[in-house]
């Protein structure tokens, strides 16, 4: 195996104070020996920039407005000197060696322009949750297609990476998407890459009552639906796309309404 290439991960974070300490340990704790670490805070108020001063001396860590979460990653892309990069969400967290897999793959695939691996979904206490989604999205990703990605997202964004080569030729995330800059990515670069797809699980994504996935799903997925049909051009597959947003919003309708009712028992 050579030498592992560097990798940066860029958080962004606002007000995110309950967890990000558990971000950053989850990359801090990784020891992946080439590492670029950088957090991005929007001007947070709540505790989250002691915490940040807590860990200075091991990572790279900027306060200040932004326009939104795209601008704010985008922005340390720019500046970030990783051969390998992505993004974890100040609320998100790596599975433990989950850098050295990333490192190791792309060493021994070095024409993988882009890869993603499996991810579990956890609650606010860390536990596992909502595992038919997480076994729905496992299923597609082995047997992934343009075509699929096109119909819907089995991409889990924290457990996704791209070589920098990427980044100068597909350019960086639309500024102007606020709930689903990943998915569009996706889209973007897919179409001409297939990506490495990773049979292990290389980070945990938070679901919780005050997140964006809780609250805004069903404008998250019909936006995706939106999207889709932009690179698609197929009405078979915008077809069953729309099935799909049907059946995903129904499920996510239900999930939601048992948890209102276990929290009332």
């Amino acid at each position: 195996m050579g030498l592992l290439p560097k990798i940066s991960i860029i958080t962004p974070t606002l007000n995110q104070g309950r967890f990000i300490e558990r971000t950053i340990e989850s990359v801090l704790n990784q020891g992946y020996p080439n590492l670029e670490y950088i957090v991005v805070d929007g001007g947070s108020r709540d505790g989250t920039i002691d915490i940040l001063k807590k860990y200075e001396k091991r990572l790279v860590w900027i306060s200040g407005k932004d326009r939104g979460q795209a601008d704010a990653i985008n922005k340390r892309i720019r500046k970030s000197t990783g051969d390998i990069m992505a993004y974890l969400n100040s609320d998100d967290v790596y599975e433990k060696g989950a850098l050295k897999r990333v490192g190791e793959y792309c060493v021994a695939h070095p024409a993988v322009m882009w890869m993603t691996g499996k991810c579990r979904i956890i609650d606010e206490q860390d536990r596992e949750a909502r595992g038919m989604i997480t076994g729905y999205k496992n299923f597609l990703l082995k047997h992934f297609s343009y075509n699929v990605l096109l119909v819907t997202n089995p991409i889990s964004q924290p457990a996704t990476f791209w070589r920098r080569e990427i980044v100068d030729e597909m350019g960086l995330f639309d500024i102007s998407e606020h709930l689903i800059m990943a998915y569009e990515y996706w889209l973007r670069i897919g179409r001409k890459y297939r990506p490495g797809i990773l049979d292990e699980y290389l980070a945990s994504f938070r679901v919780y009552s005050a997140s964006k996935t809780s609250r805004l799903f069903l404008t998250t997925f019909r936006r995706e639906m939106e999207i889709a049909r932009r690179y698609s051009g197929s009405a078979s597959l915008n077809a069953l796309h729309y099935l799909n947003y049907l059946g995903i919003s129904s499920m996510y309708l239900l999930m939601n309404a048992l948890s209102r009712t276990r929290s009332k028992e």
